[in-house]
């Protein structure tokens, strides 16, 4: 007899963006002629910087001459991009990370599933609420967690930290001993951040906690405010408690071509059960190289050119151009008296659904409406409940024209 693995069994229905998705597509189906304008999925829209496309047909013809051709490269990834990683994201920073910290992958969202597999079943798990379900649904997959609690809506054996408007969306300390603690900064889905300070405050809990956080960095460069790090590496001390995850796909439209990476400093450790110190960077290299074959080499030098000066001037245009459509949305939600937080330094905005709906009501509403598609806050988490996410990632007539029908067809 074949045995499954249980744990995915204790799953609660469709990831939240398949349940999306399968939603629309009913909703298509009753409505085809139907303009339906996306403002949900944080897909990006506008096409790849022109360095980038030079660099990738470059890479191609070095691929079309056998004295240039390239197999397999090195599973952590090429010299020149890890290189390139510390020079343009970490040195100007005074953030002392090597190369050989750094873990070349195909996304952040792999790797922000793929890192608990280094860490031990016994731990406990600590995540912010609402929260980007990657994390919490991959621990549920190890068998990290217990059961789910229908009544409470939420994960036995997980503490759960609410984030909400009335503590700002900075979570509190958590009142019981964790072991690894997730944190994202800008914030999935609330659009919202962490000060210095208060960084400083996790990075100094984890060392007299012994715990480790797992830092997720992917929409560092929407960060607008100076009181606001762009890496936790520049807190002092993060080197001994902190990996870092990246990616190119927010910041430079990598969403299809498909990378990013993991900072794991040599100086974070976990333990065996016998009290024994053990370093996570062997520990991840191993899983990578076994598991992973590498990014391919002409992906790989796209994301170089990104980080080349020409680069980042041209994707800090794209990324202007997705900030001044969440400027546009939230103009467009001051004028219709809808609360929200975020789209400052991150191209989320998390409103709050207007007289008291939930989530998922509010979502229909849009719909059936606006023919607008968001994501409903409750798919992040039991404090997501009453909010709403929207993203800046859609081109701007299609942004300007959500605003306007969010004006003019929604019934509030």
């Amino acid at each position: 007899m074949t045995l499954v693995n249980e744990n995915y069994l204790k799953l609660q229905g469709s990831y939240l963006f398949a349940e999306i998705a399968r939603r629309v597509s009913a909703f298509k189906k009753e409505n085809p002629s139907a303009d339906v304008i996306s403002l949900g999925i944080g897909d990006v829209t506008q096409p790849l910087a022109p360095v980038v496309i030079e660099a990738l047909h470059k890479a191609v013809e070095e691929m079309a001459d056998a004295k240039t051709f390239r197999g397999y490269g090195p599973e952590q990834g090429y010299a020149f991009l890890r290189e390139a990683i510390v020079n343009t994201i970490y040195a100007p920073r005074k953030a002392q990370i090597e190369s050989d910290e750094i873990f070349v992958s195909d996304g952040a969202k792999s790797d922000c599933g793929n890192i608990q597999e280094i860490f031990g079943n016994d731990n406990i798990i600590a995540i912010t609420d609402p929260v980007y379900p990657v994390y919490l649904d991959t621990n549920v997959m190890a068998g990290r967690t217990g059961l789910y609690n229908e009544a409470a809506g939420i994960f036995d054996n997980v503490v759960y930290m609410p984030c909400t408007a009335e503590n700002n969306f900075i979570p509190d300390f958590p009142k019981k001993h964790v072991d690894i603690i997730y944190i994202c900064c800008p914030n999935n889905p609330t659009g919202t951040t962490l000060s210095r300070k208060q960084l400083s405050a996790w990075v100094k809990y984890a060392k007299e906690n012994d715990s480790v956080i797992l830092y997720d960095a992917a929409y560092s460069y929407y960060i607008t405010q100076e009181d606001v790090p762009r890496t936790i590496y520049e807190i002092d001390g993060a080197r001994d408690v902190a990996v870092e995850f990246r990616s190119f796909s927010k910041t430079a439209g990598f969403t299809g071509m498909r990378c990013g990476y993991t900072v794991i400093p040599k100086t974070v450790f976990g333990h065996t059960k016998s009290g024994m110190k053990q370093a996570l960077n062997p520990m991840w290299n191993r899983r990578h190289t076994t598991k992973f074959n590498g990014t391919a080499y002409i992906v790989q030098r796209a994301a170089e050119a990104v980080l080349s000066n020409e680069g980042q001037k041209q994707i800090m245009q794209t990324i202007d151009y997705y900030m001044n459509n969440a400027k546009t949305i939230c103009r467009g939600l001051d004028a219709v008296g809808i609360k929200y937080f975020g789209g400052i330094n991150a191209p989320y905005i998390w409103l709050k659904a207007p007289n008291s709906m939930k989530s998922w009501e509010f979502f229909d509403k849009l719909l059936n409406e606006a023919n607008i598609v968001g994501t409903p806050g409750a798919g992040f988490g039991p404090s997501g409940e009453g909010y709403f996410r929207l993203t800046a990632f859609g081109d701007r007539e299609s942004t300007i024209k959500a605003v306007e029908r969010i004006k003019t067809k929604l019934k509030l």
